[in-house]
C-alpha cells in the first residue's frame, strides 16, 4: 500500500505541475509580486527540484501546503475537514441504501430465474448499469423538482431539522445509489445461480433442509465471498460519481471542490483531495482482503499452508 500510495502521489504531483496553467495568473497581480509567490512555492526551479522540495515537506515536515485560490492561506487538510461531512453522509447513505435494495433485487430475480420479476430487474439492471448517474440526477431533478415539486432543486445549506435535511439529499442520494444497486443485483444474481445448482445446496436439501433454510445457511454465505470484491469498493465508485453530482445539486462537499480547484489551478488543495481518495481506495482494498478470511475460513488455512 505504501509503494502504490507514493507512485499515485508522484504521478498526481507531476500530471498537476504539467497542465498549462500558471497558478498565479490573477490580472490584478504585478509581475514582481508574482516572481516573489513562484520563488516561495520553488516554482520557478525545474520540476524536479520541484518534487524533491514537495516529498520533503511531507515526509519530513507533514506539509502538504496551503490553498491558493479557493481559501487562500489556509492549509490544505483544514479546507477539507469543513467539506468532508457532508461529503462523507452522502456516500455513506448512498451505500447503505444500495446495499439492501440490490440484495434483495438479485435474491428475487436468481430465485424467479428466467420468469416476469428476473426479466423485470435484468431490464432495470441494464439500464441503470449503463447510464452514468448524472443523467439520473438531471432526470431526477427535473420530474421531482420542476414536474412535481416535491424537493428541492438545490441543496439547502441552510436546513434546520432533520426533515429539511432529507428532503435536501434525498435525490442526490438516489443517484448515487442506482448504479450499485443494479451491480450488486447483477453480480448476486449470477452467484445464487451458480451457488443453488451446487452439490452442497442440494445435499442440505436432501438433509431435510427447507429452501430458504438452505439460502440463508449456505447459499449466502458462498456467494458473499466473491460479492465481497465488488461491495466494498463500490464506496470508492460513489464518491467518484459524487464528484458530478455534488456539482449538479450545489452541494458544498469534496466533489464540488476537486472540480473548482483543479479549474482554477490551485494545485495544493487538488493534490490533497487526490490524496484523500486514494487513501480510502487504498483501505478499502485492504478491507476487501481482510474480509475474504471472515467469511470463508477455507482461505485462511489454506494461507497457513
Amino acid at each position: 500500500m505504501l509503494i502504490t500510495f507514493y507512485i499515485i502521489i508522484t504521478i498526481s504531483f507531476f500530471i498537476l505541475r504539467l497542465m498549462p496553467m500558471n497558478i498565479f495568473d490573477h490580472p490584478d497581480l504585478p509581475p514582481y509580486v508574482v516572481e516573489m509567490l513562484e520563488a516561495k512555492l520553488h516554482l520557478d526551479r525545474p520540476i524536479y527540484i520541484q518534487y524533491a522540495y514537495f516529498v520533503r515537506g511531507i515526509i519530513f515536515e507533514g506539509d502538504w501546503g496551503t490553498s491558493i485560490k479557493i481559501r487562500p492561506n489556509l492549509p490544505v487538510f483544514n479546507v477539507l475537514v469543513e467539506r468532508l461531512p457532508i461529503t462523507m453522509l452522502l456516500n455513506v447513505l448512498s451505500l447503505f441504501i444500495s446495499l439492501p435494495i440490490g440484495v434483495l433485487a438479485g435474491t428475487l430475480a436468481a430465485l424467479q430465474r428466467n420468469k416476469l420479476p428476473d426479466h423485470v430487474i435484468s431490464l432495470f439492471v441494464i439500464l441503470f448499469i449503463s447510464i452514468p448517474s448524472f443523467v439520473f440526477a438531471s432526470l431526477l431533478q427535473y420530474l421531482f423538482t420542476f414536474v412535481w415539486p416535491i424537493f428541492p432543486t438545490l441543496y439547502r445549506p441552510s436546513a434546520s431539522g432533520l426533515n429539511e435535511l432529507a428532503m435536501s439529499i434525498s435525490l442526490p442520494v438516489i443517484a448515487l445509489a442506482l448504479g450499485p444497486i443494479a451491480t450488486v443485483a447483477r453480480y448476486l444474481r449470477g452467484e445464487l445461480i451458480e451457488t443453488l445448482s451446487a452439490e452442497f445446496f442440494l445435499l442440505a436439501r436432501t438433509k431435510g433442509l427447507s429452501q430458504r433454510q438452505a439460502i440463508v445457511r449456505h447459499v449466502f454465505r458462498n456467494s458473499c465471498v466473491p460479492l465481497v470484491n465488488i461491495i466494498v469498493p463500490m464506496f470508492t465508485a460513489i464518491m467518484g460519481g459524487s464528484l458530478v453530482i455534488e456539482n449538479i445539486f450545489g452541494i458544498p462537499g469534496m466533489g464540488g471542490m476537486m472540480v473548482n480547484s483543479i479549474n482554477v489551478g490551485d494545485h495544493p488543495l487538488t493534490m490533497a483531495l487526490l490524496v484523500f481518495y486514494a487513501i480510502i481506495s487504498l483501505l478499502t482494498m485492504l478491507i476487501v482482503d481482510i474480509s475474504y478470511g471472515i467469511l470463508d475460513p477455507r482461505i485462511k488455512m489454506g494461507s497457513r499452508k
